[in-house]
């Protein structure tokens, strides 16, 4: 196995690639009676067009695809993975991302057997018509819960103005059109082409008494198994502008809300990748939307004195394989005031007086806290580390990563990415004001 090592931590994490390309890491935690396990794919809802395995032209499948699947997968024709990990005293989930899928158990005992369960469940699918048309009911209502929720419409109103072409547009659940077309066919054909060993990582973190014994239980079952030889996944996405002209700058609708919302969206108009650079790049965007905008900002203080905005206020930077964008807002009695003002301070984001050497610091500081903090968390170590920016990077590479940002590197970042032909606004008003 090949060993990173951390001296400021004094932690190791293996990493093993399995003859049928699967990517094993094990990371002990000494004084943990837990253990936290995630099996993941590289397959989320913006992979909805792609070459299946062993043909030669592109299909493409119902909005919503993965997420059913993963919801699909739990159900087999004599067990429900669920109550199987049940039995083994194990709490298991799943979440689908726009660019992943993650299957995940904690347990206190039973560590082989709950491993079984989840290479198992993932790796046999089980669909029939009855079954498939059964959760397309449940997830329907899903999908009307959350299209009656404002502030989900808002976010997705902003990346569909940022992207209007690109599937992460879209719902990750879908719509009631869309997945109503699903069949077990295509679950099916989505789950040989994207489950794969090779184009899957299983992340193992808590107690771990002997990673190389962990490691041969994983081995065993996955050579129990036949699987097609691993093969290159050939995806497609719609042509984007490249300069941002087809950006939608401004949408507004009526909600029943108490109060207006306001939201700003900053379309990355470099792809970062999903190596080193693009993990840079996210350490970097969030230390200086930290400085611009974090609780010590003296830009938003003033903007709270000024009645423009509340504690419903916040800000995130979301990258991921193919996209990468900025929202920030939140509830105001004035919408286009706050919009103006956050456009403003991105725009000139060199006069802000928060942005000094002395407050990056400050935040840096707090930063690298945080992260140290989080290594006291399994499920967040496990969550993140299952991410596809850590393929090439370890975890432990993060600290040194901070540290060596500078105030120049944000600077640069801002130029970069605060460009007003890559911005769009959206407001939602209450229904009286229409």
């Amino acid at each position: 196995m090949k060993l990173r090592q951390n001296p400021r931590l004094g932690e190791t994490l293996y990493e093993e690639t399995l003859d049928n390309g699967l990517t094993v890491k094990l990371y002990p935690k000494s004084g943990y009676h837990k253990t936290y396990a995630i099996l993941t794919t590289n397959y989320g809802s913006i992979d909805n067009t792609f070459m299946p395995i062993g043909e030669n032209e592109y299909v493409t499948l119902p909005d919503g695809i993965a997420h059913f699947l993963e919801h699909k997968l739990f159900e087999k024709a004599e067990y429900d993975a669920f109550e199987k990990f049940g039995i083994y005293g194990a709490s298991a989930n799943a979440f689908t991302s726009f660019t992943r899928t993650s299957y995940l158990f904690s347990t206190t005992s039973h560590l082989q057997a709950n491993l079984e369960i989840l290479l198992d469940f993932v790796q046999e699918p089980y669909f029939t018509p009855a079954t498939v048309n059964k959760e397309k009911g449940i997830i329907g209502q899903e999908i009307q819960m959350y299209n009656d929720e404002p502030d989900w419409r808002l976010f997705y109103t902003v990346v569909g103005n940022l992207y209007p072409q690109h599937p992460v547009r879209i719902d990750i659940a879908g719509t009631v059109d869309s997945i109503a077309k699903i069949t077990a066919d295509d679950l099916y054909q989505a789950q040989k082409t994207f489950y794969q060993p090779s184009n899957m990582s299983l992340f193992i973190v808590g107690q771990i008494d002997d990673p190389q014994e962990v490691l041969d239980w994983v081995s065993a079952n996955q050579a129990a198994k036949e699987f097609d030889q691993p093969q290159p996944i050939v995806r497609s996405l719609p042509a984007e502008a490249e300069d941002g002209s087809d950006i939608i700058p401004y949408r507004s609708m009526t909600m029943p809300v108490v109060r207006s919302k306001s939201m700003v969206g900053v379309k990355g108009l470099t792809d970062f990748g999903t190596g080193e650079a693009g993990l840079v790049a996210k350490l970097k965007m969030n230390l200086l939307l930290e400085v611009l905008f974090g609780d010590s900002s003296t830009q938003v203080q003033r903007l709270y004195e000024q009645g423009l905005l509340d504690d419903s206020f916040g800000y995130e930077y979301a990258i991921q394989r193919s996209f990468n964008f900025v929202t920030l807002g939140g509830d105001t009695d004035d919408p286009k005031g706050l919009s103006d003002q956050l456009i403003a301070i991105l725009e000139h984001y060199q006069d802000s007086p928060d942005f000094t050497e002395a407050n990056l610091a400050l935040v840096k500081k707090a930063a690298l806290g945080e992260y140290l903090q989080a290594f006291n968390s399994l499920e967040a170590i496990a969550n993140q580390y299952s991410d596809e920016f850590f393929n090439e990077v370890s975890p432990f590479d993060v600290l040194g990563l901070i540290e060596q940002v500078t105030l120049a590197d944000l600077a640069q970042v801002a130029a970069d990415f605060f460009k007003i032909e890559a911005m769009t606004v959206c407001h939602i008003l209450p229904e009286e004001q229409a």
